[in-house]
């Protein structure tokens, strides 16, 4: 198994729609919004960004965290270029590229470290072979403060591993249950 560089995610993303829409580029600056956290394709991965779709962990109805009875009524919906996460909480985004993941390749989420630097944690977490759709992504605030997260902005990176053979059963072929979803996906059991 190997990390895969910049050459062939590009080369994925243009014939095999790898990542949907790509930007072949990393962006640092957008005469729009001045400062930006980088996203587009990177050295040896591809830094994601977050729609401005929002679920907000609230726990105003004292309910337990359970996942496999998550209640849906846990989460405040907003739709915002900017989220603020309470204290000590967590939200729920999704990126807004769209992946579609080889048979022969498992990709790696993982945090951006202008984020862990300010202790906003994103979820590490795997793309399985042959899944595919918008990552739903989970940022944790671990300070005692609000923390904000920017919409169309990098988030996290994704890493790309390439095994020398083809997997015996794919996330398509179990029939998983997060394959092709489109908007912020809750836990489901």
């Amino acid at each position: 198994m190997s990390i895969k560089s910049d050459k062939w995610i590009r080369r994925m993303a243009l014939e095999s729609h790898l990542i949907d829409p790509f930007i072949d580029k990393q962006v640092k600056h957008t005469e729009e919004a001045g400062s930006t956290v980088s996203y587009g394709l990177s050295s040896y991965g591809y830094d994601v960004r977050c729609a401005d779709e929002f679920k907000i962990f609230t726990n105003i109805n004292s309910a337990t965290v359970d996942p496999k009875n998550f209640d849906e009524d846990s989460f405040i919906d907003i739709k915002s270029e900017v989220c603020v996460i309470p204290p000590n909480s967590f939200a729920l985004a999704r990126t807004v590229e769209y992946f579609k993941i080889p048979r022969n390749v498992l990709t790696i989420c993982l945090g951006k470290s202008t984020y862990a630097r300010c202790g906003i944690i994103v979820n590490v977490t795997p793309l399985e072979p042959e899944w595919e759709g918008h990552v739903t992504l989970e940022f944790s605030n671990t300070t005692s403060l609000p923390a904000k997260i920017y919409a169309n902005e990098g988030v996290a990176q994704m890493l790309f591993f390439e095994s020398d053979e083809l997997c015996e059963t794919s996330y398509a072929d179990r029939k998983g249950k997060y394959q092709g979803q489109l908007g912020v996906t809750p836990p489901k059991v």
